[in-house]
């Protein structure tokens, strides 16, 4: 009699489990909605519900890695059909998907996409971005891959539809793929982050094009050390190389990636073949990715050159406020503002260097860091919000799972006298210190920067006793530069429209005081409850400052 094959793991069985349990995340709200309004789709979700509850004890009970395996796919199926319903009740998007959409309507009416303002798709509920010169971002600022995409469905209707059916898409299109290039037990891994906790599918369904760059990334990710294996890049290599030019060409933050992949494969490629084979192996892997990116950019990039390279590179030089949960909240919430906020910028323009040197001395060490290494520059930016990483998410998994320490053991490390001598411990804790000082100070310069002026609101127009229809304040610039400020009225975090201008100097004089009056931008701003922080807020664009005071007690007194 033959041997009965193994059980499978008890790790396999927990991780599908889990991946099944991270399907019950937020399916309940969408349940609730699609139960009043559209009765087929809370159906549908109910059937979801049963299938959790099987998958649950089939994950516990069957005997056989390869019933397991099928466990795995019933997870899988579960996961997209609530993904899909998700879609159905809630497809508007956000303001990227509105710019998106709108951008694929210019497109398809052959008028320029690019640095064309579209101020009606603001407003009413829609988030706008303010930036540090007194205005809002109201063009596209993306790569074209996305307009492009979602150019054919402009059918499904008004607002964001076509593009977060694009994104949408592309998510489930990614986490199919994910899940087949992963090893089998590992799958239902691949189900719970990019499907279940809830947080990429709603990323999709706000229409981000930064979904679609994720799943164009997810081949280019998994066994990335294997590119160019031999010397040759094979059928394999180039389609690797097509996706990462394609991801580039969705969205910004491949670009931050591509070079740790490019010095990682080289890395890889020259502790096989030699310096020169290795390099040949990346030029032809990034001239693939090149000729891709710029297949896609070619009819922007002839018929609007100037407009569309302003347009993609606009979120790196736009000038936005600060947002985010990094470094930047000292200066935001900790303290009353900083004179130095450039140094942010600096800060993660050097910890992003600095970190891509590290990773090039230590690449036998670091390679399995690749993809998540890019991202902790953004901790330290003006805009540090969490979207940066947490849509990136899936490709740590790829990586930890498909590029392991030892695929880089063999890996080429440059090694400088002190770096390789008898201590080179000490000599290597020195050098990752010396690389990442600059970033470091650059930070604590700008979150130890003083708000240049200082600000009292001297009275407040109360049309009724919970709304504020003019403030007055006395200003007092103490930087020994003229400044321009822009103000406005924050409750908790995020940034309000600027109020306008009513009375009052555009440039303030160097120490100087002048008198101001505002008015809020829908005339009259609505008083928050009694515990409530109202921050008064000034943005100065250059230098970018940022100056800020607690005025809830001085906003409800009557003035």
């Amino acid at each position: 009699m033959s041997a009965a094959p193994p059980p499978p793991a008890q790790w396999h069985r927990v991780l599908t489990l889990l991946a099944d349990i991270s399907l019950l995340i937020g399916t309940r709200s969408v349940w609730t909605a699609a139960a009043s309004h559209r009765p087929a789709v809370a159906a549908v979700i109910s059937v979801c519900y049963a299938s959790i509850l099987a998958c649950g004890v089939l994950a516990l009970v069957v005997r056989r890695a390869r019933s397991l395996a099928r466990v795995d796919l019933c997870v899988l199926v579960t996961g997209v059909t609530l993904v899909l319903c998700a879609w159905v009740m809630l497809h508007n998007g956000s303001d990227e998907a509105l710019l998106t959409t709108q951008a694929a309507r210019e497109l398809a009416a052959g008028r320029p996409v690019y640095g064309q303002p579209w101020p009606w798709l603001f407003g009413h509920g829609v988030a706008l971005t303010p930036t540090v010169t007194g205005g809002y971002d109201l063009t596209y600022g993306y790569p074209p891959l996305a307009p492009l995409l979602a150019a054919p469905l402009l059918w499904l209707g008004h607002g964001g539809a076509p593009a977060t059916a694009v994104s949408t898409g592309a998510l489930l299109t990614g986490t199919v793929v994910l899940w087949r290039m992963l090893p089998a037990p590992w799958r239902s891994a691949a189900t719970m982050v990019c499907l279940g906790f809830g947080m990429l599918p709603s990323y999709g369904r706000l229409g981000y094009p930064a979904i679609v760059a994720l799943a164009l990334l997810v081949p280019v990710v998994v066994r990335w050390p294997r590119t160019g294996e031999g010397g040759r890049l094979g059928a394999a290599g180039l389609a690797r190389a097509a996706c990462l030019g394609a991801a580039c060409a969705a969205q910004q933050l491949p670009w931050f990636l591509a070079p740790f992949l490019l010095a990682g494969i080289y890395a890889v490629r020259r502790g096989e073949l030699g310096g020169r084979a290795a390099a040949l192996v990346v030029l032809r892997f990034a001239g693939a990715a090149a000729t891709v990116w710029l297949l896609i950019n070619a009819y922007f990039l002839v018929s609007e050159p100037g407009t569309w390279l302003t347009g993609i590179a606009l979120p790196l030089t736009q000038g936005a406020v600060l947002h985010g949960q990094g470094v930047v909240d000292v200066s935001l919430y900790l303290t009353n503002g900083s004179d130095r906020l450039d140094w942010y910028s600096h800060a993660s323009l050097l910890l992003f260097a600095g970190l891509l040197a590290l990773f090039v001395l230590f690449v036998r060490r670091l390679g399995p860091a690749a993809t998540v290494l890019p991202w902790c520059a953004f901790y330290l930016a003006t805009r540090s919000q969490d979207g940066y990483y947490l849509m990136m998410t899936p490709l740590w998994l790829a990586a930890a799972v498909t590029a392991p320490a030892s695929a880089f053991a063999r890996a080429w490390q440059p090694r400088p006298r002190p770096l390789s001598g008898p201590r080179r411990r000490p000599a290597r804790f020195a050098a990752a210190a010396l690389l990442l000082a600059p970033a470091l100070t650059c930070a604590v310069v700008a979150a130890t920067g003083t708000p240049p002026l200082r600000m009292q609101v001297t009275a407040a127009r109360h049309p009724t006793p919970g709304t504020v229809s003019r403030l007055t304040l006395q200003v007092t610039n103490t930087a020994g530069t003229a400044l321009a400020p822009h103000f406005t009225l924050t409750l908790g975090q995020g940034m309000d429209p600027y109020w306008r201008i009513v009375r009052g100097p555009r440039t303030l004089p160097a120490h100087s005081t002048a008198r101001y009056e505002l008015r809020p931008p829908s005339g009259r701003f609505r008083l928050p409850g009694p515990h409530a922080r109202i921050r008064l807020r000034a943005f100065t664009a250059s230098p970018q400052t940022l100056s800020s005071a607690d005025v809830q007690g001085e906003i409800r007194r009557p003035g």
